[in-house]
């Protein structure tokens, strides 16, 4: 019955033309949120599976493999896209790379119906939260899928922890001396899920409050991740009645604003203020900033291996892996 299904039919029960349902599978950005739902409901009802080139070539011995991730937002995927890069040199696969444009949404409209265009014979998602419905149909169309820093217990995934990145921030800053502090992170427009920044934000609020120190709610700024929006960010907790002397950012590139806020008002880092940031870019290593480090090489060589497993019929068996943090110890503290 599913090969009889065609797009006339998914056309039909959505009530759309069939040139939607073609953009919806193509280029699903440009179709409204509700009609490519409402498309995508209908081939899922229906079981719908489109004719693929991919497939057809995939079955000649030349595999496709998807990887999915704000690249354009954040460089830190870009470096573990080599990872990936780096597992694969040896095998015969395309590796095919999708952009999405930022991490602080709800969920990407591509990755909602990539697995329905069964073009890919393997997925790596980096760093994008999964609505229920994206994880029943990638399950639906057996899809072998690893997660990159978004772990969904039904998928197996390379983690970091977030928290415990933020208690390594706290940690190292009471240690230097210092009580009054304050959080620039990335602010979501979405909270179906816990974000890193949120996580982040935990781990470092939980060590403060261990050695009692309370992080007031207006000295957490919430800002797009942009470095003027986490400048102007930190001259308002800068302003504050008790201003911090510490501030810990989200990640490297909010660390840059909250540095440019301190040189504008001529404070000495870090005698004025001390920062620290996360991730420890080639900004941080320019901007000679402390920061916590994560193994982003490591972590998209360890997905691509799984997905390798997944697709060769051998999966690990472990279902998520958590990759050491590392505090890196520069002029800023």
């Amino acid at each position: 019955m599913t090969g009889k299904i065609t797009i006339y039919d998914v056309a039909a029960r959505a009530g759309v033309s069939i040139s939607t349902v073609s953009l919806v599978l193509n280029s699903p950005a440009r179709v409204r949120q509700a009609t490519r739902e409402r498309v995508l409901s209908a081939a899922d009802e229906l079981g719908f599976v489109p004719k693929a080139d991919a497939v057809t070539r995939a079955r000649r011995g030349v595999g496709r493999i998807g990887v999915i991730a704000p690249f354009s937002s954040y460089p830190s995927f870009s470096r573990r896209l080599a990872g990936v890069f780096a597992a694969v040199d040896a095998e015969a696969l395309e590796v095919v790379v999708f952009d999405q444009q930022s991490a602080a949404s709800a969920t990407s409209p591509l990755l909602s119906s990539l697995p329905i265009t069964r073009r890919l014979d393997g997925l790596i998602i980096m760093g994008l939260p999964l609505e229920e419905s994206v994880i029943e149909r990638l399950r639906a169309q057996r899809l072998p899928t690893v997660v990159i820093d978004s772990p969904r217990p039904r998928f197996e995934a390379v983690v970091t922890d977030d928290e415990t990145g933020g208690e390594l921030a706290a940690r190292h800053l009471i240690a230097r001396g210092h009580r009054r502090f304050a959080y620039v992170g990335e602010a979501q427009r979405s909270h179906a899920y816990v974000s890193p920044s949120e996580s982040r934000l935990t781990g470092f609020r939980r060590v403060l409050a261990e050695h009692g120190i309370a992080l007031a709610d207006e000295a957490v700024r919430l800002v797009p991740h942009d470095v003027d929006r986490a400048r102007a960010a930190s001259h308002e907790v800068l302003d504050l009645p008790e201003p911090p002397t510490a501030i810990f950012a989200h990640d490297d590139t909010l660390a840059g604003g909250v540095l440019a806020a301190a040189r504008d008002r001529g404070l000495a880092v870090p005698e004025g203020l001390a920062v620290v940031g996360f991730d420890d870019s080639d900004l941080a290593r320019v901007l000679d900033l402390t920061t916590v480090r994560q193994p982003f090489e490591e972590s998209g060589r360890l997905a691509a291996r799984a997905l390798l497993d997944q697709m060769q019929g051998h999966p690990t068996g472990r279902r998520t892996t958590v990759l050491d943090l590392e505090l890196v110890v520069r002029a800023t503290t």
